[in-house]
């Protein structure tokens, strides 16, 4: 058995590799996909050309995805050692209140296509959203998401979920920065086609 600190961290759990395995699979699965449908329309020609339909069906698939993730952690943990000096449930409960307000406004500001991908299938928003919680953070999903591993880690009093929380702070971190630039391309783009439009009238 090996572990971290003397018990901390108990690394011989397969749980605690197929719970990283998935926090890094999920980013990297919707980016890859999305970049397929925006540059080959992938999805939409799987639905007979409705993108709207295609966007639902990869909106599903990443949030059953989410949940799935979600499971393998909480198993992750249940499998890891209990230590007490950790486990703070009232700090818990704040930073899981945090969490799911973020991710639960992001929800209610940007809509199902905002949330999920949608420009990446031609699926634009009118202007960006700025108010709460986008005045908070420019990535309130991803850090309301990365506040409730936290959270969730304190609650169960597992040190190995503060670890699977790191991985969870890079790999968003690493997303964003493929998803922000891509992002403003795309509106940067409909921007300058539409200027183009209004010229030609």
């Amino acid at each position: 058995m090996s572990q971290l600190n003397g018990g901390l961290v108990d690394f011989s759990q397969s749980s605690l590799y197929f719970s990283a395995l998935a926090i890094a699979f999920n980013p990297t699965f919707w980016n890859i996909i999305a970049r397929q449908e925006y540059h080959n329309k992938t999805l939409t020609r799987l639905f007979n050309g409705n993108s709207l339909r295609a966007c639902y069906a990869l909106a599903l698939t990443i949030f059953g995805l989410g949940l799935f993730r979600d499971a393998l952690y909480e198993r992750a943990l249940r499998h890891q050692p209990f230590i007490p000096a950790f486990h703070h449930p009232y700090i818990a409960y704040v930073l899981l209140t945090i969490g799911n307000t973020l991710v639960l406004t992001s929800y209610y500001a940007l809509g199902l296509t905002g949330t999920f991908l949608g420009d990446y299938f031609g699926i634009l928003m009118d202007e960006p959203v700025t108010g709460f919680p986008f005045n908070v953070t420019s990535a309130p999903m991803y850090w309301g998401s990365t506040t409730s591993f936290l959270g969730t880690s304190l609650l169960y009093g597992r040190p190995a979920g503060a670890l699977l929380t790191i991985q969870v702070f890079v790999v968003y971190l690493a997303a964003l920065q493929f998803e922000d630039p891509f992002t403003s391309k795309i509106y940067a783009k409909r921007d300058k086609e539409e200027k183009e439009e209004k010229k030609a009238k």
